[in-house]
């Protein structure tokens, strides 16, 4: 992990859950791709579909792509037919956060890291067992670290 920590200039050394990272939109715009800025940091999203996790079944952990938090567990992970990876629940319970969203004239529920507020998608009450609940995430806010 500390390889990947000291190749992503986004990340802080320390560990996954470390103190909150608040950075100008500058800083983090020099060290995420104009696409993954757009989304995580200006609450874009990705089309359906075009994502390169949406369609992935590797065993690991999918982490914030601008902090490098864990957020979602690839046994949570099902196919819900969106075109978005989707998660039933989270990795643990101070991973992510959700907030109201009344964009795009509707009211839905928004999901970001705890750890440094990026935008990650939105959750909604249709999911599988055992939480009911289905996390569509954009796959420009993840990073993928395979187990094992």
């Amino acid at each position: 992990m500390l390889l990947w920590v000291v190749s992503r200039p986004c990340a802080r050394r320390g560990g996954p859950m470390a103190d909150k990272i608040k950075k100008t939109d500058v800083e983090w715009a020099s060290c995420l791709t104009p696409d993954q800025f757009r989304i995580a940091r200006e609450k874009g999203t990705e089309r359906a579909f075009t994502g390169r996790y949406w369609d992935h079944h590797d065993d690991g952990v999918y982490a914030c792509i601008a902090c490098g938090a864990p957020l979602f567990d690839s046994v949570a992970k099902f196919e819900s037919g969106t075109g978005w990876p989707s998660y039933h629940s989270p990795a643990s319970s101070h991973a992510v956060e959700t907030e109201s969203d009344a964009s795009h004239g509707m009211v839905r529920t928004e999901v970001h890291c705890a750890r440094c507020g990026s935008h990650l998608g939105h959750v909604f009450p249709d999911g599988p067992k055992p939480t009911g609940l289905r996390y569509c995430i954009n796959s420009a806010s993840l990073d993928f670290k395979k187990r094992g």
